[in-house]
């Protein structure tokens, strides 16, 4: 079946550190024509850009979308839908699902039914075990996103410790390894610590001296390390310190880069004087930790220290963030408004849209190698996000996509509204409804 073109006319483009008003065409899924003036040939849908911007689609490089065996918390089909309609065009998913994804074939059994459900771009990291490390060395670097690595508290058989393991992995990696970076008998040693004082009635508001800055500088330092040793291509997750910051550079671009960092969304957001409202609503690990951290993490955004924006959405059911917090899991969603949260932070003056568009999609292009994306170019694939920066999204449960039906955003106004999500050049997203007769591709990787 032939894909529909599409002509929109008018528009505040950005792209590449500019912003400029063009007329683009889309046809065949890729951006065929960026132009001042495109004349219509009459097959296509006419989108008017006015008092709009078109972004390139967000590329996430880290979410949980729980799939397969914990499907009462989400589902890839419907949090692709919320990425969708938050303007998150493509994903890359971790392997800590049931079973965890720690074979070849349970990794492709996850790319196989991706391509059945999901409306946005997708990728999955393969899982590691302590003792999975040949297989996990066999994936193809050209269309799987990397290795994924649990050097700290994970669920089930995840967390690596094994030195001999490590190192194997770190010598011998096809590709990227990305770590959660959080030392693991820190973390428990706190928790006794705690436990002594409190017995059961350990809150919410400890979690961050629990999973302490110690905990994750101790075991950041020690992966950077690994990879220094064996000239690994390291991605280190989810930064939550302001301490770990002095572990990375700016000194040369990034498609040079060895070792590269992300900040998530809900680092910047929130900070530890919201326990008091949220609760486990927003323990995750690692840990939100003092403001002193998210205003050092942005900064380091700004200044090119931290390489990408991403949100390791996490979705968990309601019924389970309101147990106890010794019971209660870590991990909250976010993919629907995290492009929000960084428009938010525009309007109030604290990033640009064009750094926006650089952390959010171009980097993460180039920090993966993902072929044809992740920019607004003639001839690339046409992830693309319009947004209005006049209109305003309040966050109800009735407007969530999750399958969990919860956000710790809900009650907040955005100062922006996403109208439209193109992937590969398919309307997916329109004004709050979804075109599903098309699905989602398979990422490939340029490597």
């Amino acid at each position: 079946m032939k894909s529909q073109s599409y002509l929109i006319k008018g528009v505040q483009i950005v792209n590449e550190g500019k912003i400029f008003t063009s007329d683009l065409l889309i046809e065949s899924g890729r951006i065929a024509k960026i132009s001042s003036s495109i004349s219509p040939k009459g097959n296509e849908i006419i989108i008017d850009g006015q008092d709009k911007y078109l972004l390139p689609g967000c590329i996430d490089d880290q979410v949980h979308f729980r799939e397969p065996g914990l499907t009462h918390k989400g589902e890839i089909y419907t949090e692709a839908k919320a990425a969708v309609a938050g303007g998150v065009t493509s994903f890359m998913e971790m392997p800590n699902t049931q079973p965890i994804a720690s074979t070849l074939a349970l990794l492709e059994d996850k790319y196989e039914r991706a391509s059945q459900v999901s409306l946005a771009n997708y990728s999955f990291f393969m899982g590691t075990t302590n003792s999975n490390a040949d297989e996990a060395l066999q994936i193809n670097p050209k269309n799987v996103c990397g290795i994924k690595i649990f050097m700290g508290s994970s669920t089930g058989d995840m967390l690596v410790e094994n030195p001999e393991t490590l190192d194997k992995l770190f010598a011998q990696s096809p590709t990227l390894i990305a770590i959660h970076s959080e030392n693991d008998n820190i973390v428990k040693r706190n928790l006794e610590i705690l436990k002594t004082e409190l017995g059961e009635g350990i809150t919410a508001d400890a979690h961050p001296y629990i999973r302490s800055v110690e905990a994750c500088v101790s075991c950041t330092e020690k992966a950077i390390a690994l990879a220094k040793k064996w000239g690994t291509r390291l991605h280190i997750l989810h930064i939550s310190t302001a301490d770990e910051i002095r572990f990375f550079d700016n000194s040369i671009p990034l498609k040079d880069k060895k070792i590269t960092s992300e900040a998530c969304v809900h680092h910047l957001w929130f900070d530890s004087s919201d326990y008091k409202r949220l609760g486990n609503q927003i323990k995750c690990n690692p840990a939100i930790k003092e403001a002193k951290h998210k205003e050092a993490i942005f900064q380091a955004i700004l200044d090119d220290i931290i390489d990408v924006i991403a949100t390791d959405h996490a979705p968990h059911t309601l019924e389970e963030k309101l147990l106890p917090y010794l019971n209660a899991p870590s991990g909250l969603p976010l993919v629907q408004h995290s492009l929000n949260i960084m428009l938010e932070f525009y309007k109030k003056g604290k990033i640009s849209l064009e750094k926006i568009v650089e952390k959010m999609a171009h980097n993460p292009a180039i920090l993966f190698q993902i072929k044809e994306r992740g920019y607004i170019k003639e001839g690339f694939m046409a992830d693309l996000v319009l947004v209005n920066l006049n209109d305003v999204t309040e966050v109800q449960r009735s407007n969530l996509q999750y399958k969990c039906k919860w956000s710790p955003l809900e009650g907040t106004k955005f100062h922006s509204c996403i109208t439209q999500t193109f992937v590969s050049g398919h309307l997916a997203y329109n004004n709050g409804t979804f075109d599903e007769t098309k699905k989602g591709e398979r990422l490939l990787f340029d490597r």
